[in-house]
């Protein structure tokens, strides 16, 4: 078994303790000080703010630290450091033993979600307003430094606030006690109903000379559940490793896919055996599964744009658009992001499709198209004017990309099918499943101007 940790801590935007649980006893209080005090020495502590270590649902996680040092691990004297940050808060586990942090480091991203379930907001503020809920739910998702219970769901079940008051004096929930710690028992519904959508984010850079230098495809299985009793859901995807196991000719397009990654729900002994993805899910929404596809992904909407400098004070620009999907799909909401010069005003814009405004906080004329059909080209001519007086040493322009926002329902790039889902419940009810599928832009952009 990994190592255990030692002791959580929560520390506000100094470096000040605000709560910290010790859950084996060879850590003290002063930790948090030597903390701190190690990564000003390491300079790993700036006010700004990085990238999310994990990508996960919620976008508001943070770690600090500059480009070059960046590490959410710190260690010193025989103590490990793992810390992430979250609004004005520092969440910190402290261990003397060799642990696994990428596990603990994933604990410090669920304790943030079991907190803004309690409390809407994770900040200092909530935090004090709430000690004796903190400590329940401490107690309650780490024990002896062991991570435990991190559904928010569950844990509301006993540990109760304002939002949660115990009417009468309960046990703790049957998930608590059986080995589906995601799920309680005795759940009823009227209908009983599940919902998958199928979404693809689909990331592209394109470079000045029109080459896609990099292009991927994350896609992910998110669900909502309202069943009732203890069901056994199986899916059935379109997985090539499958379909040649089970002897079948693809004759549709089966697919590779990389990266995955499933809920806990998830029976992963069985999936490795039969490829069979059987899971008893949580209640309401759950993302089942994330995938990756490392393929070449064609633009699936093209954008050229020619920029003409008539003189000193005027610039034109022609921009044409273009869908490279079939006649039978409409992304929607489409929304084409053209940089301009920083120095531009009094805009003039015409468009075949859509309506376009100038966005100066941007630098950029954003042109929107509700419904874009496939297999379609539409144009954008604009005029701005420029100051007659320049700088004698006006600094370079600064090259922006073209970005693309967009949304194609019942369309998913990867050519990812559901082949089936089923509801299995002993008392034998039907349950109605509803599949849906959508491709939207991700990190999409064109550096072509």
């Amino acid at each position: 078994m990994a190592g255990a940790a030692s002791a959580l801590f929560l520390l506000d935007i100094k470096g000040r303790v605000l709560v910290w649980r010790d859950y084996r006893g060879d850590v003290t209080a002063a930790q948090a000080e030597r903390f701190f005090s190690k990564l000003i020495e390491k300079e790993v502590f700036t006010p700004r703010l990085l990238s999310p270590i994990f990508d996960l649902s919620s976008t508001n996680y943070k770690i600090i630290g500059d480009s070059e040092s960046n590490e959410p691990v710190v260690y010193d004297n025989g103590v490990t450091y793992m810390f992430v940050q979250h609004s004005n808060v520092y969440l910190m586990i402290a261990s003397r033993q060799n642990c696994n942090a990428a596990s603990l480091l994933f604990f410090l991203h669920r304790v943030i979600d079991v907190f803004k379930h309690y409390f809407e907001e994770l900040e200092e503020e909530s935090l004090r307003d709430n000690f004796v809920v903190v400590y329940e739910l401490l107690d309650e998702m780490m024990d002896f430094g062991y991570p435990q219970y991190t559904e928010a769901r569950i844990l509301s079940e006993f540990i109760k606030t304002d939002a949660y008051r115990m009417e009468v004096t309960q046990r703790p929930p049957m998930a608590v006690t059986n080995a589906v710690s995601w799920r309680s028992e005795g759940l009823q519904f009227k209908k009983n109903e599940v919902f998958l959508d199928v979404v693809e984010s689909v990331n592209i850079l394109v470079n000045s000379n029109g080459q896609i230098v990099r292009s991927d495809v994350v896609g992910a299985l998110k669900m909502r559940t309202y069943l009732s009793g203890m069901p056994e859901c199986k899916l059935g995807l379109n997985d090539r490793v499958l379909l040649e196991a089970q002897g079948r000719a693809t004759k549709g397009k089966a697919i590779d896919l990389e990266d995955i990654k499933f809920h806990q729900c998830v029976r992963l002994a069985r999936f490795e055996n039969d490829r069979t993805i059987s899971f008893i899910p949580p209640d309401g929404a759950f993302d089942l599964m994330t995938y990756r596809l490392s393929t070449q992904v064609k633009p699936l909407i093209w954008v050229e744009a020619q920029i003409e400098r008539h003189s000193r004070s005027r610039v034109e620009m022609l921009v044409k658009a273009r869908s490279q999907f079939k006649e039978r799909s409409t992304a929607t909401n489409v929304e084409i992001e053209l940089p301009v010069p920083t120095d531009a005003s009094n805009p003039t814009v015409r468009t075949s499709l859509g309506s376009a405004a100038y966005a100066p906080e941007k630098d950029a004329l954003v042109w929107k198209i509700k419904s874009f059909p496939g297999n379609k080209e539409y144009m954008l001519r604009a005029e701005f004017h420029l100051p007659s007086i320049t700088a004698e040493e006006a600094t370079p322009e600064r090259k922006a990309p073209i970005r693309v926002k967009f949304e194609i329902p019942y369309f998913t790039v990867s050519g990812i099918q559901v082949r089936y889902l089923k509801v299995i419940e002993k008392s034998g009810y039907q349950a109605l499943p509803w599949v849906r599928y959508i491709t939207m832009a991700g990190e999409y952009e064109l550096r072509l101007m």
